[in-house]
């Protein structure tokens, strides 16, 4: 195995791909170490037409992602989260994630992520 092809791989840093994110909470809920904190709300599908309840007519709805941190000063690197992650939405970087000078400046969010 060539070098590239094992970048993504390597038991680093962990990559979240925004957009395939549901917000399902899979990850954070498998997470041995309790290292995954999501946020988000829910919006009306204006794509998706009604369904019908018991209750009548209901607007269809979906997840909107919020916040997405992981607190590498508690992952194990486990690699848990990216291999129950029934959306892809989460991958191994490859690259370590760089030390810090304080535990806060270790929790990664959206931006950091990416």
């Amino acid at each position: 195995m060539s070098a590239a092809e094992d970048q993504g791989r390597t038991h680093g840093k962990i990559r979240l791909i925004e957009e395939n994110c549901t917000s399902c909470m899979i990850c954070a809920r498998e997470c041995p170490a309790w290292c995954i904190h999501i946020d988000s709300h829910t919006e009306v599908d204006p794509n998706a037409p009604a369904q019908l309840t018991g209750r009548g007519m209901r607007e269809r709805t979906h997840n909107v992602l919020d916040r997405f941190v992981i607190d590498w000063s508690l992952c194990m690197y486990c690699g848990i989260c990216v291999e129950e992650c029934p959306f892809d939405a989460l991958e191994w970087n490859g690259a370590h994630v760089p030390p810090a000078d304080d535990l806060a400046a270790l929790a990664h969010g959206i931006d950091e992520l990416r």
